[in-house]
């Protein structure tokens, strides 16, 4: 059998599920049970009756997954692939920092660790940001973390003063404008779609803003059309599958690299010989503190209720 076939056997002898995220490789989304956004494999993790949930995507995911499912086995293909997001905010320094607010909402978007997660009042995503922050109480001041670039985002769209914390994802930070401009002029017709994690000038071009979900979707309205991709390039996959004659063009990044897009180096640590080996030995698997599981399941909960 070659490694496909051998993870399809052994994921069905050990009633397993594959949740991938967009990001993933293509040959990890095809053959993947389910690929989707942070809210999608949320939703899935949480109503899965697998035995053991192979996360292919970052800690912070898996980490969800298992806050959600105590009692099941979740695996990591490889658990060196982090988050430059998740990583924008240490434990102790937000600790720090919340403590100094004691007066304000705590929202979290979900690129958090678990620590992160159990310091909050409601976890989002951005398929759900807008609607989470829509939903407290005009006179509560908020701390939004640790996308700083989401939270402006979320402000501007609602109108609401918010307390942000300085993080951000160096994938979406990493387009440039000034190749973004020429590729547009390249490509008139083109329509420029982005993810609210990009910063604001890049934001301010696109007719579209929205989740890789959300991005998805808007072009499956518009097969007809061409358009420039904003946020990391292993949605196109899945993107193109979708809508398979459109002309999607991913934006360019800053630094030359071998596809001029930008690529997540931690999402594409995952590999199908990780995948099938850690199917097969169960491991690395993913153990959080009971204490903090239960704290940052309350908030994850919240956000699930708000988005049915």
């Amino acid at each position: 059998m070659n490694l496909k076939e051998k993870i399809k056997k052994i994921k069905a002898e050990k009633n397993a599920v594959i949740l991938a995220h967009y990001y993933q490789r293509p040959e990890i989304q095809e053959m993947a049970d389910y690929v989707g956004d942070s809210l999608g494999l949320s939703q899935k993790a949480a109503e899965t009756d697998a035995d053991i949930i192979v996360f292919a995507g970052v800690h912070f995911m898996a980490e969800t997954a298992k806050i959600l499912n105590p009692k099941k086995i979740v695996v990591l293909p490889d658990l060196n692939a982090g988050c430059s997001l998740a990583d924008s905010c240490p434990p102790y320094l937000f600790k720090n920092f919340i403590e100094k607010h004691p007066d304000h909402i705590v929202i979290t978007y979900v690129n958090c660790s678990a620590e992160i997660k159990a310091m909050t009042d409601i976890v989002c995503t951005s398929s759900n940001a807008l609607k989470i922050v829509e939903s407290i109480p005009k006179d509560r001041p908020i701390i939004f973390a640790p996308d700083k670039n989401l939270g402006k985002y979320i402000m501007k769209q609602t109108g609401r003063e918010m307390l942000l914390w300085d993080g951000s994802c160096i994938v979406h930070e990493a387009f440039c404008i000034d190749k973004l401009v020429e590729l547009h002029k390249k490509y008139p017709d083109a329509i420029i779609i982005a993810h609210p994690e990009s910063e604001e000038h890049i934001l301010k071009t696109a007719s579209y803003i929205g989740s890789t979900s959300g991005m998805i979707n808007y072009v499956k309205k518009y097969p007809q059309k061409k358009f420039i991709v904003a946020t990391e390039a292993g949605i196109l996959h899945k993107m193109q599958q979708e809508v398979p004659h459109t002309v999607l063009i991913p934006a360019p990044a800053e630094e030359d690299n071998t596809c001029a897009c930008s690529e997540c180096s931690y999402m594409k640590i995952n590999t199908l010989q990780k995948l099938y080996d850690c199917l097969y030995k169960e491991s690395p698997q993913i153990d959080i503190d009971p204490a903090i599981r239960e704290k940052a399941l309350i908030p994850i909960q919240r956000m699930l209720e708000l988005s049915k």
